[in-house]
């Protein structure tokens, strides 16, 4: 019998919204490089425009994965796993490159770390609360919070170069950037509240 085994694949591994999904993790080193080799390097000012462009493309993905899963059920556990991790590795990596490149400092390194620690609870409440196979679903504030970030990422990777194109662009950036922040903190609560929830009926 001449057949090719899938064993060991996840449903729809190759579906559209899957690879939009590869497609976002795929942009993270070419965003992270452009900045790199413009701000560390010293290279070209046009490089931050590549990484713009990269990064909008590569948020634009986490639109249209979801409503192309849903439209065409092609929803799976793999994708849903995926998508979160898509997400949070955009948006750490460019955290941390903003920061290397001097364009987060002083007190708004506050924010992207107040970002991250609450990408890190989250991650390990999800990982707790599968094992309970309780599922937490996403919110619609929690999707705001996406949105807020990535928009306010997107101003302050255009940085020095959009600050020629648009007065205070870099400006605009840092203050969506601590909306984001705390809209993080209010969502990354709801979370924390579930775990507790659950971890304290598991111990009793």
């Amino acid at each position: 019998m001449n057949s090719v085994t899938t064993r060991g694949l996840p449903k729809h591994s190759l579906a559209l919204p899957n690879i939009l999904t590869y497609s976002r993790i795929a942009a993270v080193p070419v965003v992270v490089g452009c900045i790199y080799a413009q701000s560390i390097l010293d290279g070209p000012l046009w490089l931050r425009w590549v990484a713009l462009i990269v990064f909008i493309a590569a948020a634009v993905t986490d639109f249209f994965d979801g409503y192309y899963a849903r439209i065409w059920h092609q929803q799976s556990a793999f994708g849903r796993m995926l998508d979160p991790i898509a997400d949070k590795l955009l948006v750490a990596s460019c955290l941390l490159m903003l920061a290397a490149d001097g364009i987060i400092h002083g007190w708004t390194l506050w924010a992207a770390i107040v970002i991250l620690c609450r990408e890190i609870l989250v991650s390990g409440l999800r990982e707790y609360l599968a094992a309970l196979r309780v599922s937490v679903p996403v919110t619609k504030l929690a999707k705001w919070k996406t949105t807020a970030q990535l928009v306010a990422i997107g101003f302050l990777l255009a940085g020095e170069a959009g600050d020629r194109v648009l007065p205070m662009t870099t400006q605009i950036g840092l203050l969506l950037l601590w909306i984001s922040a705390l809209v993080t903190i209010y969502t990354g609560w709801d979370y924390f509240r579930a775990g507790v929830r659950h971890l304290i009926e598991d111990e009793t």
